[in-house]
């Protein structure tokens, strides 16, 4: 099967079919009520909330390759042990994805959603893992690809765009998040969908391969 890749000139898509959203947009609010709803009515949310927030942290970093599991993220903090190296590094990724999404949190109550905060998380996100020594905080000058370990770009499962193109496509993604739009969480979902497509990763070299 070929590689997939990234094409330019269509973020934001120019034109949506309304007519199978439209359908899917009132539950999807009601069920962003309900849970707003949940929140606001118990003590302390952040205890809800810190579970899920680690699960969406472990998930997350599959996309770099990482192994570990809820279960061992928690036993990890329980107990400071991994059950070798290798899985403690992964386990360290994924503390550091939740890291970043805790400190963008803290930094929306001083600065909009922009470059500037993503650029500031990543730096979390990056403090002593793998990729430290690849310019936190900055993206990626090279062409990366994801697909199996060792795979070519050839044979990559998708292709982002490619590196002299991404601070455009990131400009473009902002205007997009400052814009009016006929619905938000529509919006949202296009721009969850346009930083996977345009970064994927910032810090990998030609070489390393996202599996």
């Amino acid at each position: 099967m070929p590689s997939v890749r990234y094409h330019t000139g269509r973020f934001p898509p120019e034109s949506l079919a309304w007519e199978s959203l439209i359908p899917l947009i009132g539950p999807a609010y009601a069920a962003v009520a309900r849970y707003d709803g949940m929140l606001s009515s118990i003590p302390s949310p952040d205890l809800l909330l810190a579970p899920l927030i680690t699960r969406e942290a472990v998930l997350s970093s599959r996309i770099e390759g990482t192994q570990a599991t809820l279960g061992e993220v928690l036993e990890f903090e329980a107990v400071r042990e991994a059950s070798s190296p290798e899985r403690r590094n992964d386990i360290f990724e994924v503390l550091n994805y939740r890291a970043a999404m805790h400190e963008a949190e803290g930094l929306l109550a001083s600065i909009p959603l922009s470059q500037r905060l993503i650029r500031k998380a990543h730096e979390v996100l990056m403090s002593d893992v793998r990729g430290r020594s690849k310019s936190p905080g900055e993206y990626r000058r090279i062409q990366n690809w994801i697909g199996p370990p060792g795979c070519s770009i050839d044979e990559a499962t998708f292709v982002p765009i490619s590196a002299e193109l991404l601070p455009d496509a990131m400009s473009d993604w902002e205007k997009f998040v400052h814009s009016e739009f006929m619905d938000r969480l529509v919006q949202m979902a296009i721009l969850h969908a346009g930083t996977t497509f345009f970064v994927a990763s910032w810090y990998y070299t030609e070489a390393d391969v996202l599996h």
